[in-house]
């Protein structure tokens, strides 16, 4: 009775994945070819980003197929650094406001 070291997946969804982050790149290069401009443009570039990123994280790094624990371990520091990165981006609002009305007031 022979056991077996590791576990292999099927080629297949590879390939598929593959195909996805080459569609999704031509998606992205579409968008500068039809010359996209302004937050259209940048959410669009950035959603196939994410995307991509997500599948090459999921499939081809195996954390499809990886353990709980360890997903979080990975994916909780990254949603702690994009949760504070929001809150940073908010705070820069009332930031340059302060900055204008109390250093400005002599001009």
């Amino acid at each position: 009775m022979a056991s077996k070291e590791g576990q292999q997946h099927p080629i297949g969804i590879y390939l598929w994945i593959w195909g996805l982050l080459f569609v999704l790149s031509a998606f992205s290069y579409a968008v500068d070819w039809y010359q996209l401009q302004g937050m259209l443009r940048w959410s669009l570039i950035l959603i196939f980003m994410m995307l991509k990123a997500g599948f090459i994280c999921a499939i081809f790094m195996h954390m499809v197929w990886e353990r709980l624990a360890l997903i979080y371990a990975i994916l909780l520091p990254c949603i702690a650094i994009l949760f504070l990165m929001v809150f940073m981006i908010s705070e820069s609002g009332y930031t340059l406001w302060t900055r204008m009305v109390y250093f400005m007031v002599g001009m």
